[in-house]
């Protein structure tokens, strides 16, 4: 990450309020979360596309949000670019690579995000779209994680949920926004 400093402070501060860990053992932990938004699931799966209107830069490896793309298909890429410096290709970063695309309705990803890349871990991330009323759509995401983690998964459990729970919180203001 380019704020490592940020990030260990992530890792040890206590979650704010989510209560959305659903599982944790030593080797691996659940998360769910969901929000509803006021637009359609089309409209969300094409969003989920675009992790740079919605992706906060402070979690990604290049420090800004543009820089990551994800491509909805099987076997596409979440991936980042890393801006070159001082005209040397500075790298890339895979995040995670989708399993399951049915557009409108899921889109499933396995990875592992940020501080687990690290580790001997895999992690399933799902958005699952669901319609309501009045053109809405309910966004349920789950992140499964589950292998060995040096030290245990301790506070990593709260540290991820808190940080996913940023991405989705930005995924609801961008969709929101387009109305």
């Amino acid at each position: 990450m380019r704020y490592p400093i940020l990030m260990l402070v992530a890792l040890v501060w206590p979650a704010a309020g989510l209560a959305t860990v659903t599982a944790q053992q030593q080797d691996g932990f659940a998360i769910e979360q969901g929000v509803d938004v006021a637009a359609d699931s089309v409209a969300i799966y094409a969003l989920l596309q675009q992790p740079g209107r919605w992706w906060n830069s402070d979690h990604s490896y290049s420090g800004d949000a543009r820089n990551m793309t994800l491509d909805a298909r099987i076997g596409g890429c979440f991936c980042e670019v890393l801006p070159a410096k001082d005209g040397l290709f500075a790298g890339s970063v895979e995040h995670a690579r989708v399993i399951h695309a049915a557009p409108g309705r899921t889109l499933r990803l396995v990875g592992s995000l940020g501080p687990l890349q690290a580790e001997a871990v895999t992690g399933t991330l799902t958005f699952t779209l669901k319609p309501l009323g009045a053109g809405g759509t309910r966004i349920d995401m789950t992140y499964v994680v589950g292998g060995y983690v040096r030290g245990g998964t301790g506070k990593l459990a709260s540290a991820v949920d808190r940080v996913l729970g940023q991405q989705l919180q930005g995924l609801k203001r961008a969709a929101d926004a387009r109305r």
